[in-house]
């Protein structure tokens, strides 16, 4: 076992106001890193679907494996900080392992390294696919693995007499952790935004790389400060040995003839400290606890993935509002963590009993209802979406290019058309449908499902086909840019404004420009037709038909779902530590601390087998099944609740403080008698003999 020297100063570290300087580097550190991880990750299923193109299903199935990865990867940290490197090292091991990943995430969204015909599109997605899941695996085994060392680390930094700067160092610490997210989900969407041809994701995924390797550098730059105690075994490793050999013990002695013992647990002392098996029955109770847990995690972390395709359905700047949004979270944990404990817990506190396992049943409850009011929402949303076409249908729009009212058929459908207007509606037809145009003129039409189609009718009853395509152009800089597509110049106002202007111009240099007004989320289709002529009314020649209404649901009204969520988080997570904290023996801190990461873990695992089961048709309706889950959860953990009983560790411990040396003497060998035998009545046990009958209670080494 490698074993990480001590290394102190002869002279007590520099200190200010009281404090070791080199906390300073860690809080840093931790600032650098919480900003890296939630600046990438606030755009990635953005990514996964409009870089990546996959659906919504798909990307939030590889979103929440990798947010399991990132809570799963911390119990492996510990075993290799505690058990072979120690902190210092497994920190900078696994941060150079993480900023490398950043950068890997950041070049897989570099289009231009497979574009070759530079048409704007990859030749080689596969590519990018696989290198956004290297990138993901780093990054996750990365934040994991240093997860529970640095504020450990942190604490390592004090000395006894500094108690108190020490509580207020993981105050700070947390503070760090806090204000990296706010201000990270602030930036990394409007950096998303900074091109106007496209999304640009190697900036957005650029910066938190950066920053990865500044909190690398931060953290090494402070190396002479800092106070390393060397590995001491890892307690979770410890704690899984002695679980293992008592569930083995009983198995091996599971036969009737066997005394019964008051807890399965005692079937270990034959090997294991009577204090150590103690603090071991306590772990095991908070732990039974956290079996419903996982899922309040489910509907949580879906703020990143659901919650973020839920906004771009609505109305509103969607990087700015999406910032605003998940910006809500750690602003309100700031506002609302003080203000819980300072008002609102005393004030119920006057009425009941507001025991923390009640409290965390009350963030559970708090969780169900913003999922509610997330499916509330959505009906809302779907009643201003177009109702697209399934898998086995088609949609077509019919345009009129004649000067002329026509009447056409299709299938059994009779539409009218006015001279250069349109069908306000898409219409839905299988695979195939019959259009008669004028008697005698019939026309067989071939639409792919699950697309949308424009249908032109041009002079002479010609047809036009054509598939709808949308070229979305921001123009986020302070002044008019001309944008020429092909042989077309087109005018785009700047900050993104309500109206699109553009620019007709001819071979001759004549030239019309055309305002249309717009909404978020719209789409139009503009005629110019065979009467068009250029001069000062030309812009009144050109008309507009529209595909797709304006979504009319503003973005603000997420924030009522927002809120509900945090509150549940502030209710549920800080209460539940504080409660696992206090709950946990002296030694098992570190393993209840990892038994709550591991219910984030959990939780992300549930969203995918739920999402991926349920397979159903409308978004609100998932919200619900998840919100009716969470509820149903929440009232069996009520049930666990209501019959734990709370206990002191530290008195329990100083029972088993003194052990009594010929216990440890007995632990060496042991012989299990069986029930009624003689040798079950004398104090010193014997060496059965080697007989088959004797065979289950020979002598076991040690």
């Amino acid at each position: 076992m490698a074993v990480e020297k001590i290394k102190k100063p002869k002279k007590r570290s520099t200190t200010i106001f009281g404090y070791p300087l080199s906390i300073f580097f860690i809080v840093v550190n931790e600032f650098c890193e919480r900003f890296s991880y939630y600046g990438m990750r606030a755009v990635l299923v953005l990514y996964f679907k409009y870089f990546l193109k996959w659906d919504e299903d798909f990307a939030t199935t590889i979103y929440h494996t990798f947010v399991a990865l990132c809570y799963l990867t911390p119990i492996l940290g510990a075993i290799v900080a505690d058990s072979w490197l120690g902190k210092f090292k497994t920190i900078v091991y696994l941060s150079i392992v993480y900023a490398v990943g950043q950068v890997v995430m950041a070049v897989s969204a570099i289009q231009d390294i497979t574009d070759a015909n530079k048409d704007g599109t990859p030749d080689n997605m596969t590519l990018h696919v696989a290198l956004s899941m290297v990138g993901l695996l780093l990054i996750a085994l990365g934040t994991g693995g240093i997860k529970p060392c640095v504020a450990a680390f942190g604490g390592d930094q004090f000395e006894d007499h500094q108690e108190k700067q020490r509580s207020t160092f993981f105050s700070i610490f947390y503070l760090s952790i806090n204000a990296g997210s706010l201000i990270s989900t602030l930036i990394t969407p409007i950096l998303r935004e900074i091109k106007y041809t496209q999304e640009c994701y190697p900036l957005a995924f650029g910066v938190p790389a950066a920053l990865m390797v500044v909190a690398l550098i931060v953290f090494i730059v402070g190396s002479p400060m800092y106070i390393r105690n060397p590995p001491q075994g890892n307690i979770i490793v410890k704690v899984c040995k002695c679980i293992g050999f008592a569930v083995k013990n009983r198995f091996r002695h599971r036969s009737s003839q066997y005394p019964k013992r008051e807890h399965w647990m005692d079937w270990a002392e034959e090997k294991y400290d009577k204090l150590l098996i103690a603090q071991v029955k306590m772990a095991l109770k908070v732990l039974f606890l956290y079996i419903p847990l996982p899922m309040f995690w489910a509907l949580f972390d879906q703020q990143g993935s659901r919650w973020t395709f839920q906004a771009t359905t609505m109305n509103g700047n969607f990087a700015t509002s999406l910032s605003s949004h998940q910006t809500v979270n750690p602003i309100l944990i700031l506002i609302l963590v003080p203000i819980m404990d300072t008002l609102i817990y005393p004030l119920i506190s006057k009425c009941f009993n507001f025991t923390p396992l009640r409290r965390i049943t009350v963030g559970m409850f708090l969780a169900a209802l913003a999922f509610v009011a997330a499916a509330l929402l959505q009906i809302q949303i779907d009643k201003t979406l177009p109702d697209f076409p399934s898998s086995t249908e088609g949609q077509v729009k019919f345009i009129n290019m004649v000067n002329r009212d026509l009447q056409i058929q299709a299938d059994n459908q009779t539409i009218s058309l006015k001279a250069f207007g349109a069908n306000e509606d898409y219409l839905t037809f299988n695979n195939q449908f019959t259009l008669v145009l004028e008697p005698g003129q019939q026309y067989n039409v071939k639409l792919d499902n699950g697309t949308r189609n424009t249908m032109a009718i041009i002079q002479g009853s010609k047809l036009g086909f054509e598939k709808v395509k949308t070229l979305k152009v921001l123009n986020g800089f302070g002044s008019v840019l001309n944008v020429t597509v092909r042989d077309k110049v087109f005018n785009f106002t700047s900050n993104m404004s309500e109206y699109l202007s553009f620019m007709i111009k001819d071979d001759r240099g004549s030239s019309c420009i055309y305002t249309q007004e717009l909404g978020f989320g719209s789409s139009y289709t503009l005629i110019i037709p065979s009467t068009f002529t250029f001069g000062e009314m030309c812009s009144e020649n050109i008309k507009a038909v529209m595909d797709m209404e304006p979504n009319t649901v503003h973005m603000a009204w997420q924030i009522i779902q927002y809120f509900l969520m945090t509150s549940g988080e502030v209710v549920f997570s800080v209460t539940g530590l504080e409660f696992s904290y206090s709950q946990a023996p002296s030694n098992m801190k570190s393993v209840l601390q990892a038994g709550w990461l591991l219910t984030v873990a959990v939780g992300n695992i549930i969203v995918l087998i739920v999402a991926e089961a349920a397979t159903l048709k409308d978004q609100w309706a998932e919200y619900i099944l998840f919100a009716s889950l969470l509820v149903l959860v929440c009232i069996i953990f009520a049930i666990m609740a209501y019959f734990y009983t709370y206990t002191d560790p530290t008195k329990i411990e100083a029972q088993f403080g003194e052990m009594e040396p010929e216990e440890k003497e007995k632990r060496k060998s042991f012989d299990m008698p069986r029930k009624g035998s003689a040798e079950s009545h004398k104090e010193d046990r014997r060496s059965s003999d080697s007989s088959s009958d004797d065979e289950c209670t020979k002598q076991t080494k040690i």
